[in-house]
């Protein structure tokens, strides 16, 4: 039997323009192209574990609408279970902006939505998700008091609960010492340490300072120079494939995804960050974020 993983988190409509360059101040461009897509960390992540094979619940909260019913429909053929997809009857779904320019960066404005009212209480009505899993994901783009809320009970029902820390707010002490493995990136990690993370070294040092903290396990990502892994008994780099990007929208998220999906099948870290690399990897090279979320025949690991 899978193990099952819950994944705690946000969902948005994403609004992306393709543009040549980012416009400076006062400046108008023209998109070469503009797409609309299911976006947000937690919808991102959660389709790409359920892609990759995993046994995937999703908690969120989305506008009721003809387009967010839509979205849930499509979250189903990803074979994720959608009995814990909240609609709220007052807000519009969460919105983001992003543009994406001719090197595959981007640039991104979000308004939270509805995912501004993911609230504890629904947290405790969604628990039984929480119960069934072996591992729960969250990141940030949902109330930082329904993180807090949702770890405690994830950790009172001792769930290996791993933290996507982005985007990136001031992390309390007792939160680090409930977390199974912290994924942030480079950017991340030197905002939350304050350690300037660049290389293998720089990263080193700051998943030292997550561990003293008592992080279990550190994952920091450092983009086109692959992740860095650190625990008390080992640590290494492992590279990622070159390939030609395109858009790197959702990128982490399908890292953080594969992740969980290949400790949930009982692999070493090793094999999992390889895993994760491949399937970002991959992601990279097509438009959207969920949409270039890859399937588990497209990795040969």
């Amino acid at each position: 039997m899978k193990k099952i993983i819950t994944v705690i988190g946000s969902y948005n409509r994403d609004m992306v323009f393709q543009t040549p360059y980012f416009p400076r101040p006062g400046e108008t461009i023209t998109a070469r192209n503009f797409e609309m897509f299911s976006g947000g960390k937690g919808a991102n992540q959660a389709v790409a574990a359920s892609r990759l094979g995993g046994d995937v619940f999703f908690i969120t909260k989305m506008g009721n609408d003809e387009l967010e019913n839509k979205s849930k429909d499509k979250f189903s053929k990803d074979g994720i279970r959608v009995n814990y997809i909240l609609q709220d009857s007052d807000l519009p779904s969460g919105t983001a902006v992003i543009m994406v320019n001719d090197n595959g960066q981007n640039c991104i404005v979000i308004t939270p939505g509805a995912n501004d009212n993911l609230l504890s209480s629904d947290i405790d009505a969604c628990s039984h998700a929480i119960e069934k899993a072996s591992f729960v994901l969250m990141q940030l783009e949902i109330p930082y008091n329904t993180v807090k809320h949702a770890l405690d009970i994830s950790y009172k029902m001792k769930k290996k609960v791993i933290l996507n820390p982005a985007p990136t707010v001031p992390l309390e002490d007792d939160i680090y010492q409930k977390l199974y493995l912290i994924t942030p990136n480079q950017t991340e990690a030197t905002l939350l340490t304050g350690i300037e993370v660049e290389n293998a070294k720089s990263a080193s040092k700051a998943a030292d300072i997550f561990l003293k903290k008592g992080v279990q396990n550190v994952i920091i990502t450092l983009g086109e120079n692959g992740a860095y892994f650190k625990n008390n008994e080992e640590q290494f780099l492992v590279p990622i494939q070159e390939v030609e990007v395109k858009d790197t929208t959702g990128a982490g998220d399908i890292f953080n995804g594969a992740l969980v999906v290949a400790l949930s099948e009982g692999k070493n870290w090793r094999q999992a960050v390889e895993f994760a690399n491949s399937a970002s990897s991959i992601g990279v090279s097509r438009l959207g974020a969920q949409s270039s979320a890859p399937y588990r025949n497209e990795i040969s690991i």
